[in-house]
């Protein structure tokens, strides 16, 4: 007489694999869609810490520096104010972001400074988010550049 021996039949063994299979895809799915919010929340710091160093900036010397390049400082001759301008995070998200000129590119922060006679000079970093943030009215799309000035973000 043969005894029985207990153990998963084929199909058991490929329903468990299966299920298996679609939790982990299901989790990177996730995990791609945190690190790309993470990379838009990053870039948003970025810029916020190039405000401060630009205001910072033009308390001490009563005007914008004319450039802000990615990798080098923002300093004058006695004070560093930032050691290095940021670079925004890699890879880059979206698919098409372009301003009135029909071109943008992703890979830096464009930092422009205004200046008019007579009036407070002003500068703009543009910035371009590769998801949806926020809500309601708040709510931002993907693919939409952005200007951080003196005053805040604005589209």
């Amino acid at each position: 007489m043969y005894k029985s021996k207990k153990a998963f039949t084929l199909i058991e063994l490929l329903v468990v694999i299966a299920i298996i299979g679609l939790l982990s895809t299901l989790s990177v799915i996730a995990l791609n869609s945190a690190r790309a919010k993470a990379r838009d929340a990053k870039r948003i710091s970025d810029v916020k810490q190039m405000q401060v160093a630009l205001e910072m900036y033009y308390n001490d010397m009563a005007a914008y520096p004319t450039a802000a390049t990615g990798g080098e400082p923002i300093a004058s001759d006695n004070a560093t104010f930032l050691r290095a301008v940021p670079v925004p995070p890699e890879p880059i998200d979206g698919a098409v972001c372009q301003d009135s000129d029909g071109n943008y590119d992703k890979d830096t922060y464009k930092y422009v400074v205004t200046t008019t006679a007579g009036a407070v000079p002003s500068y703009s970093i543009g910035f371009c988010l590769g998801s949806d943030i926020g809500s309601g009215t708040t709510k931002v799309t993907g693919d939409t550049i952005l200007y951080m000035t003196p005053a805040g973000i604005n589209e």
